[in-house]
């Protein structure tokens, strides 16, 4: 036996590969209880200011799953599996291309299990007819013609043997998926008013600006509240603006985000605002006019040749709930009037009829996410189910069949099998299969 390479045995040794994943769960579920990406002042104000200095000599804050020794935790999973894979493989690679018609009599004799029986047919034909019905049984089977004997072999998911190897595939996959999403993506916020566009997103940890490459406009933002003024679900209006141009528009609520180009956008907060929308629509001529107004402050409509401005308003919580509108156009006495937020009232004035709406305005809180290595992660994911059901749940299975001729003119065959795995559930398999032979 040639000497090994103690190195290389140290990083193909199964020890190690437990080692690594049971430090990696342990500090994985420590990572998970102590929350992640919070600042020095709360992490002093939760656990005490000589337990946050403690975390922070161990890299457990502010970022754990960021820090140098989980990463080289991770850089030695990663390796192990490789080295491990490259030992191995081979000589798993070697039993799958094996010549099985090769394998001594005498082992076959050994072999369990096995079952024997005599017949009278000669061995040519009993050879052919047995090859026949393996093959149409969906066995691979070959044979061989020996001095005065013949030798059939069959087999069955010779491939499986690799399932573990897909398995260590898939975990590659996964990480190379994750570290494309970490160097090449982002994550990011964007506080956006309504009738507001911008073309940047805000970095959570550094709130560094991020170039989007295009617009993103919000048009309309509607929240719906409970009776005791808590929000029951909200929605925010949002488009898409390249060199100027609509490109995309949708309405998105949580869980149903807006993406294009590879970025997405999720509804996750709100901010009301002091000033309000408001519409006003003049019925003989049909000329509309919208404004922004401020709470308590007075504004113009050129157009129509109006006055308005929001007196007050009535809310649950932050969101109002009811405004008072005050509206001059200076033919008359001005006109004073309460309507719910989001809806419209209609307003008789001397010479016109207008059709009033308003709403609270309100800025959408957007998560902006950009992660171009999901679809990797995801195909190692699928990659990594598809090896486990191969691992655990199919087996190489094998089985030889000698026939030959005796010296009393009778012929005889010998059945034996293995499989390199779920030996009871071959053993029924084998037996199933040696009465249908019998029969054959």
């Amino acid at each position: 036996m040639k000497n090994r390479n103690p190195i290389w045995d140290f990083f193909a040794s199964v020890k190690l590969a437990l080692f690594t994943l049971f430090f990696l769960s342990t500090t994985s579920i420590i990572g998970t209880i102590i929350p992640q990406k919070e600042s020095v002042q709360w992490y002093s104000e939760r656990y005490g200011e000589a337990t946050a200095n403690l975390f922070r000599v161990l890299s457990f804050t502010p970022d754990m799953y960021n820090s140098v020794w989980f990463l080289c935790l991770l850089g030695l999973l990663c390796l192990n599996l490789i080295v491990c894979s490259l030992d191995r493989f081979p000589g798993v690679w070697r039993q799958i291309k094996a010549d099985n018609l090769d394998t001594p009599l005498n082992r076959l004799e050994k072999m369990e299990p096995q079952c024997r029986w005599q017949l009278d047919n000669p061995p040519e034909s009993t050879t052919s007819a047995l090859k026949i019905f393996l093959k149409t049984s969906g066995w691979k089977a070959e044979e061989r013609k020996l001095d005065n004997s013949f030798l059939l072999f069959a087999q069955k998911g010779a491939m499986t043997r690799t399932g573990v190897y897909i398995v260590h595939t898939s975990i590659l996959v996964i990480f190379a998926g994750a570290i494309i999403g970490s160097i090449l993506g982002f994550k990011g916020s964007i506080m956006l008013p309504e009738t507001k566009s911008t073309d940047k997103a805000y970095t959570f940890d550094t709130h560094s600006p991020i170039n989007l490459g295009f617009e993103i406009r919000c048009d309309r933002f509607n929240v719906e509240l409970y009776d005791n003024g808590m929000p029951k679900s909200y929605r925010s209006q949002l488009t898409i603006l390249e060199n100027g141009k609509v490109v995309k528009e949708k309405a998105i609520v949580v869980n149903d985000p807006l993406s294009y180009k590879g970025i997405t956008f999720y509804q996750s907060s709100y901010e009301p605002s002091q000033d309000f929308l408001i519409t006003i629509t003049n019925k003989n001529t049909g000329l509309s006019e919208t404004a922004i107004i401020p709470y308590q402050q007075q504004r113009s409509l050129e157009k129509n040749g109006l006055r308005l401005g929001v007196v007050s308003a009535e809310a649950q919580g932050q969101s109002v709930s009811k405004i008072k509108i005050w509206l001059n156009d200076d033919k008359g006495a001005p006109s004073l009037f309460w309507l719910n937020n989001g809806e419209q009232v209609t307003v008789e004035r001397t010479k016109n009829s207008y059709t009033v709406s308003a709403k609270q305005m309100y800025a959408t809180g957007l998560q902006v996410a950009k992660d171009p290595g999901v679809w990797t992660v995801y195909t190692g994911c699928a990659l990594m189910i598809f090896g486990l059901v191969i691992a655990f749940f199919m087996s190489h299975q094998r089985i030889w069949l000698y026939i030959r001729e005796e010296t009393d003119g009778k012929n005889s065959i010998l059945m034996a099998g293995n499989a390199n795995k779920n030996k009871a559930g071959f053993e029924k398999t084998f037996q199933a299969l040696s009465q249908i032979i019998k029969k054959v």
